[in-house]
């Protein structure tokens, strides 16, 4: 469920994402089940300490490597990792040629829509 709180509870869905444009802590007055996870996006520092406050246990970080305005690279992303402990998934720009480069992150997992929406050949 997608930036609603509340009707994630209702359903007892087992989570709930909370896009960066969301900076509510309405959410943190209900009471969820005990393996309720909340995932968040972040694109700078300022959105990464909001969603901590919201309580956002998984980080969606993006754009790794693509190259747009939230284009953050392998350096900054490794200063995303050093101030937070929490578990961050690499978006953006995954391909052939940089998919390597993830090893070097201590990261959850990673996306990309358009390297794995790709038909390959087996």
């Amino acid at each position: 469920m997608s930036n609603n709180v509340k009707l994630a509870i209702k359903l007892k869905l087992d989570g709930v994402y909370l896009p960066s444009f969301n900076k509510s802590f309405s959410h943190l007055a209900y009471k969820f089940k005990k393996k309720f996870i909340t995932l968040g996006s972040a694109h700078s520092l300022k959105e990464l300490n909001i969603k901590k406050i919201q309580g956002v246990k998984l980080f969606f970080i993006s754009s790794l490597f693509k190259k747009n305005q939230n284009y953050l690279g392998i350096y900054r992303f490794k200063f995303f990792e050093n101030f937070t402990k929490r578990k961050l998934v690499a978006l953006g720009g995954i391909n052939e040629n940089n998919i390597k480069k993830l090893g070097l992150l201590n990261i959850a997992g990673y996306a990309g829509i358009s390297f794995f929406s790709k038909k390959k050949a087996p």
